[in-house]
């Protein structure tokens, strides 16, 4: 989205996003990038990219005005008093993140880079979407730096932005990260990928728009609301299937996918009923984030079927909420951070979808860049498992945790004085790998204590640094 669509959705702001435009234009114009593109042009397309994602206003002019803390003489003041305290926080935020790193050295910049944008965000979540659509434009330049540092950028991408992005919900920003990085880094895979995926698609364009006629043709006696689309999956996440199927393109099935929208989550789960009428599942690859939403508030019916000239394709079934919950994530909710003292379920919602950076806050402080990286990678890695408390309250957790890893994520106490667990009311060992769908009860003493042979085991960086921390408090 452009920005004079932006200001004509958002009027009321129009007179200071077009002064922030006037601002930025004049202090960054006359500096140029690597690319050749100045530094007002970067601006602009940081806060289109906000745009994109309909996300505040004030984001939006945080984007226009990210740069100019660091590459100016403006002082901070100067911004608060023209544009307020909440535009200059944001600024200021992003602008630590790449001071900060500046003084440090080559091993310890990454880790102390992704340190601080965390902290930043515990502040104002805004500044890590600052920082996300930045990297995004950032990757647009990134083929006019020398080698090595297209290589660092791309795969920090990859191994912390995008899945942040991830985390957050923000997946039509988390594929652009993707694409863009795994296209710096590897140009001639992205490109031959790119040529397939438009021969496959046009390929099956007959067969996708039979699909498409046999679905409404039996799905319209239900005489429910229906939006259908086909789309195919992002170029890098393909790439991923090949190198973890260890098969060529070619072999890869599920390039392509449908997309079914509607109004209810009844109708949602009518339309996945008739659909098992109408195609062949396939074994296993059911999955309802509808019953079982993820951390990220993501909820959707996946289905994967057989269809005519034994193609396989999978079937995404959501309500139209859900869908743009699964476009623009965190960013469709802002609101209801504003109105959080209303209460609601909705402002639950949102602080939900963030807490996992409060354990992430909580657990940076007491290690090294490097262990701070390894564990934040851990935290968001995309395979997670998702299981239950007693109550039915979900937790998710790298799949490989334990009911350790569990028990912190509830709660500092109940890791603390953990001595058993049962999971789905058996005893279980405390090495015990938990499933999705577990639901798990946490056995507490007052006389127990955590063990250093627990660190043997933990997935979690949080309850490594508890442990750890409980260790070094008694031998005070």
């Amino acid at each position: 989205m452009n920005i004079k669509s932006y200001v004509a959705a958002n009027p009321s702001f129009k007179s200071q996003v077009e002064n922030a435009l006037l601002f930025a234009e004049k202090n960054l114009a006359g500096l140029k990038r690597s690319s050749g593109r100045t530094y007002y042009q970067h601006a602009l397309g940081v806060a289109e990219n906000l745009a994109e994602l309909n996300f505040d206003p004030l984001a939006v002019i945080s984007g226009i005005l990210h740069d100019i803390l660091e590459d100016t003489k403006i002082e901070k003041e100067n911004i608060q008093k023209q544009f307020g305290n909440e535009i200059a926080n944001i600024v200021e935020g992003v602008t630590k993140i790449k001071k900060f790193t500046s003084i440090l050295s080559d091993n310890d910049r990454h880790g102390e880079n992704i340190r601080k944008l965390i902290i930043a965000t515990a502040k104002d979540i805004r500044v890590i979407f600052v920082k996300l659509a930045d990297r995004l434009d950032n990757l647009m330049d990134l083929k006019y730096l020398p080698r090595d540092r297209i290589i660092r950028m791309a795969n920090e991408t990859l191994d912390i932005y995008a899945p942040i992005a991830h985390r957050l919900g923000v997946y039509t920003l988390k594929a652009k990260l993707e694409d863009y990085a795994f296209m710096n880094l590897e140009p001639e895979l992205f490109k031959e990928l790119s040529v397939k995926i438009n021969e496959r698609e046009a390929e099956q364009q007959e067969t996708l728009n039979n699909i498409v006629r046999i679905l409404r043709k039996n799905l319209e006696p239900l005489n429910v609301y229906l939006r259908i689309s086909a789309r195919p999956k992002n170029i890098y996440s393909i790439s991923r299937k090949m190198k973890k199927q260890n098969k060529p393109f070619e072999e890869i099935q599920d390039i392509l996918g449908i997309r079914i929208i509607t109004d209810t989550v009844e109708s949602c789960y009518s339309i996945l009923s008739k659909l098992n009428d109408i195609f062949q599942p396939v074994t296993g690859s059911f999955t309802d984030y509808i019953a079982h939403p993820k951390p990220n508030m993501y909820r959707s019916i996946h289905t994967t079927v057989k269809i005519p000239e034994n193609h396989i394709i999978e079937i995404q079934i959501r309500t139209e909420e859900m869908h743009r919950i699964a476009s623009y994530g965190i960013a469709a909710h802002w609101k209801y951070k504003e109105s959080s003292k209303a209460g609601g379920n909705k402002s639950r919602d949102f602080d939900e979808k963030i807490s996992w950076l409060a354990s992430i806050i909580e657990w940076q402080g007491s290690s090294s860049s490097k262990e701070f990286i390894a564990g934040l990678k851990t935290e968001l890695e995309f395979n997670q498992v998702f299981v239950f408390t007693p109550e039915g309250d979900i937790k998710s957790l790298p799949v490989g945790s334990t009911p350790v890893d569990f028990a912190y994520k509830v709660h500092t106490d109940i890791g603390n004085h953990c001595h058993g667990a049962k999971v789905n009311n058996k005893m279980v060992t405390l090495k015990y790998n938990l499933l999705n769908g577990d639901t798990v009860e946490i056995l507490t003493s007052k006389n127990a204590h955590p063990s250093q042979d627990w660190l043997k085991f933990v997935k979690t960086p949080l309850a490594r640094t508890k442990i750890k921390n409980y260790d070094k408090s008694k031998k005070k």
